[in-house]
């Protein structure tokens, strides 16, 4: 009825023609005369003349594969467990056929799995609702953990076991033997299964094969599995080893098909989310110690505190078992669902190596009626299997027929399972007998729905492992427990997983508390939920341990990469001035902008000191009271001159002239006031420009006053009539000549390019310096140089009439107050050039006060003091002096 087009037979057409003149009994006598290499050849050709001459002849190659638990039924399921963790070791020496593997280690944790399918095949056998009528049968191979016994079971599982002969019109094939076949528990050897029955289409569903790489359908087409795939767990493990600030860990794996892909993702994940590794070694059980104590001096020589494991359980046992003699505690622990929820490692932890361990399992689970099967061991009383024989005498160190030890006890398989405690009689991998019993409805159902199954199925339909293979993987339904079963597009299940936390009670008993849960159907940042518990660590610590191969560089700081070391290794070089970093562990500092500045933390840019010279600072407040000092000065002495202006003192040295030029002198003192204060639009070009102007009204009267004394000395002389060219009116008239040049050279540059407010960014990196950029330079220069040319011209002058024999020669006093003048401005120049800031502003505010205080002490004071504490020399008499210069 469920016919299945494919066999692994072997069919050999022989057709045996005796040699001519030979009888076959002739040429059987006559071997004796053959080269004992032709033996061979003989043999072949006999069994062949025995056998029907032009018949194909099918039959089975090697040893036949007899399960160890079987049941007949109408529809066959195949189950591959590891009953046996290993086998002996032996030396194949390639003489004779090599003899069947002698395994060794019974394994109670796979025994129970074994026990999971029979409890669901036998609770759909007795269902009504779920195939009715339809018997389920099963056949359990045990492959003691090896891959090439698996590889054989499966092709058993596929092909069956008993001979075929089938005459020539029959062909050499036969129905396949399962429907679907249950198992295996490792990813390797499920790898090597479904490579060999993926072509046949017959589903494969294990129930603990994590391997990402069983999710390649082009590689394994038939391969389903009711456990997240460890691409899901080991992002999960980066996540998680992420959330907790680890960024140096180690990393040890089974050097399998489980821990080599699991970890691969792993590393891959834990790279992208900036954590290194310091270490990442592999080995397997059956390693020789040396490997192992290898493994240990990388331990002891490491500086991370966490290690992530993708061991299985018989794998850390191994592990922890050289740790605890090497007394190797208070390291964090990171496991997979292979250990992190396994109480008998638990139990072997006698040094609490793992304790505070942390790391995934899938999500508990309960199956109504499992735990009560599971241990029915009264039912499996057959002291005739070999199976359930090894079982009790393991379970209860016995054995059934006398041994030949003194104190071994018989068996009489009714011993009472009150007080055992093993890894039998330990249902914590409940969530695993799980995953088996829903990869038995999950097959079962596919089948309910091809057999149109209601009250009664259609017997009539053939079976197809590519029809049963399909709807398996579009199967969904619930269980009775509420589970709900689907396999998304590369048979995988939803991927959900408990956080586990070891935490050691007061008894010394390891205790699995759930501390969070991931949800990879999530969005991202929600997939990892830490729930509010407290958290144990290793060596019963509360504080989360620390294991980076550098500290945090604080905010103000940026990492730099130590040579030959992975990115997790780093210095952390204070930013540089000007630049901030305001985060922890950042790689760059970032450039202020022109107006800010870092702070002294280098965390935060802060606004420049903006620089200018203001009336609030000393030295702007000491240049504003010499100005007003200036002012009143000019002010006092202008307020003598016009008291005593009719005295002959002031009307001999041109009052008009005197009295214009101490209002200039004025405007001069008050202009320095607009070089103090925060530069603006308006003040950068009256400051200039009042400057420059004032100045030359200033000199130009200075000029009419030297002038007027040269002109006053050629009057004296017989027939001069030189005063007369020079009178009062000439002299305003070249005041304001002079002053005009001058007006128009200011207007001409701010109607050009005119002075304006700047900032200063490049004098100091600090500091912002408010000042006046000149705008146009050669207005500027022209505006000075002009000055210069009337100060120079003035001081000429005067040098040239400091001789002349007046009493009161005012020339002397121009002079001397011209060579001030000079002296004042040629020395501003450089110092102006080299000032930094607001002192170049102080440097020409200086030197305009020092030049206007010349030309007001040295022309005016003389005569104020003539005139206020020598009164009897401002007489006409005493001006005009006692004798007069004799004409040549």
């Amino acid at each position: 009825m469920y016919k299945y087009p494919y066999t692994i037979l072997i069919c050999i057409k022989v057709h045996v023609m005796p040699p001519s003149g030979l009888t076959l009994l002739d040429s059987m006598t006559s071997t004796q005369r053959w080269p004992e290499k032709g033996w061979a050849l003989l043999q072949l050709l006999l069994v062949a003349s025995f056998s029907q001459g032009e018949e194909p002849v099918c039959w089975r190659r090697g040893d036949p594969e007899n399960p160890q638990l079987s049941k007949d039924g109408d529809i066959v399921l195949g189950g591959v467990f590891s009953f046996h963790t290993s086998w002996k070791d032996r030396q194949d020496t390639y003489m004779q056929k090599p003899l069947p593997l002698q395994c060794t280690s019974f394994n109670f944790r796979e025994f129970q799995f074994a026990q999971a399918m029979l409890f669901a095949i036998e609770e759909i056998n007795n269902s009504t609702d779920l195939l009715p009528g339809i018997s389920l049968g099963y056949k359990i191979y045990d492959v003691c953990g090896s891959i090439a016994r698996s590889v054989r079971v499966a092709l058993a599982l596929a092909n069956g076991n008993e001979e075929v002969s089938a005459p020539s019109e029959s062909p050499c094939t036969k129905p396949a033997q399962v429907q679907a076949i249950m198992g295996e528990t490792s990813s390797s050897p499920c790898r090597a299964i479904a490579t060999v029955i993926g072509p046949f289409h017959i589903p494969l569903i294990s129930h603990y094969a994590t391997c990402a790489c069983l999710s390649d359908k082009t590689k394994y087409p038939s391969f389903l599995r009711t456990i997240p795939s460890d691409y899901y767990q080991s992002r999960a493990l980066a996540h998680l080893v992420k959330h907790f600030g680890w960024t140096w860990v180690g990393a040890i794996r089974t050097n399998d098909d489980y821990g080599n892909n699991g970890m691969a993702i792993f590393t891959e994940t834990a790279r992208q989310l900036g954590i290194c590794l310091e270490y990442s070694v592999s080995f397997f059980r059956t390693d020789p110690p040396e490997k192992v104590k290898q493994i240990i001096d990388i331990i002891k020589a490491s500086t991370s505190k966490v290690i992530v494991t993708f061991l299985s359980h018989m794998d850390i046992d191994i592990l922890i078992h050289e740790m605890s003699l090497h007394n190797l505690t208070g390291y964090q622990w990171v496991g997979t669902e292979a250990w992190i929820f396994d109480f008998q490692t638990a139990a072997m932890d006698m040094h609490h190596i793992l304790d505070g361990a942390i790391g995934l399992f899938i999500p508990k689970a309960q199956v109504s009626g499992m735990r009560e099967f599971i241990l029915d061991v009264e039912s499996l009383n057959s002291s005739s299997n070999e199976l359930f024989t090894e079982f009790w005498e393991t379970l209860f160190s016995c054995k059934f027929k006398q041994s030949s030890a003194e104190n071994q006890r018989e068996c009489t398989g009714h011993e009472d399972l009150t007080g055992v405690q093993n890894s039998f009689t330990d249902m914590s991998l409940m969530p695993i007998f799980n995953n088996i019993y829903k990869g038995v409805y999950a097959v079962a159902h596919a089948l309910h729905n091809i057999l149109n199954c209601n009250k009664t199925c259609n017997r009539k339909v053939q079976l197809d492992q590519f029809t049963i293979l399909q709807h398996i993987k579009n199967i969904k339904f619930k269980t009775k427990e509420g589970d709900e079963v689907y396999f998304n597009e590369n048979g995988d299940p939803a991927a959900k997983y408990e956080i586990i936390n070891w935490q050691p009670t007061e008894n010394g008993i390891v205790k699995f508390v759930t501390v969070g849960l991931y949800d990879a159907s999530l969005p991202a940042e929600k997939q990892l939920n830490l729930q509010n518990k407290s958290l144990f660590w290793a060596k019963n610590s509360q504080q989360v341990p620390v294991s980076v191969c550098s500290e945090k560089c604080p905010p103000g700081t940026r990492k730099v990469l130590q040579k030959g070391k992975p990115v997790c290794c780093y210095d952390c070089i204070r930013c540089a001035e000007g630049e901030v970093s305001n985060i922890t562990d950042s790689i760059t500092c970032v450039r202020c902008d022109p107006e800010f500045w870092s702070n002294e933390r280098r965390d935060d840019c802060v606004n420049k000191e903006a620089e200018f010279l203001s009336y609030e600072e000393i030295m702007g407040a000491l240049l504003t009271a010499a100005s007003l000092f200036g002012t009143c000065m000019t002010a006092v002495v202008a307020f003598i001159f016009f008291r005593y202006r009719k005295t002959p003192i002031v009307r001999a040295n041109n009052s008009e002239l005197s009295f214009l030029l101490l209002f200039s002198l004025t405007l001069c003192f008050l202009c320095s006031l607009t070089f103090i204060g925060r530069p603006s639009e308006w003040s950068c070009m009256l400051r200039h420009t009042a400057f420059g102007i004032t100045f030359v009204l200033c000199i130009s009267c200075v000029l009419g006053k030297t002038i007027v004394v040269l002109m006053a000395f050629r009057a004296t002389l017989p027939g001069s009539n030189w005063m007369k060219w020079f009178g009062p009116a000439q002299q305003k008239l070249s005041v304001l000549g002079f002053t005009l040049i001058q007006v128009v050279i200011c207007i001409l540059w701010l109607t050009i390019s005119p002075p304006f407010p700047f900032k200063n960014f490049k004098e100091f990196k600090d500091k912002i310096i408010f000042e006046c950029a000149l705008g146009s330079a050669v207005g500027f220069w022209a505006v000075l140089g002009y000055i210069g040319v009337l100060a120079m011209l003035c001081f000429i002058l005067a040098f040239l009439a400091r001789k002349l024999p007046d009493n009161f020669n005012e020339a002397k006093f121009i002079t001397f107050s011209m060579l001030i003048f000079c002296a004042v401005w040629i020395t501003f120049i450089p110092a102006y050039v080299s000032s930094p800031g607001k002192f170049s502003v102080a440097v020409e505010i200086f030197a305009i006060l020092a030049s206007s205080f010349g030309l007001l002490i040295c022309i005016f004071i003389p005569k104020c003091y003539i005139i206020l504490l020598k009164p009897e020399k401002n007489t006409k008499k005493n001006m005009m002096g006692k004798g007069a210069p004799k004409p040549s």
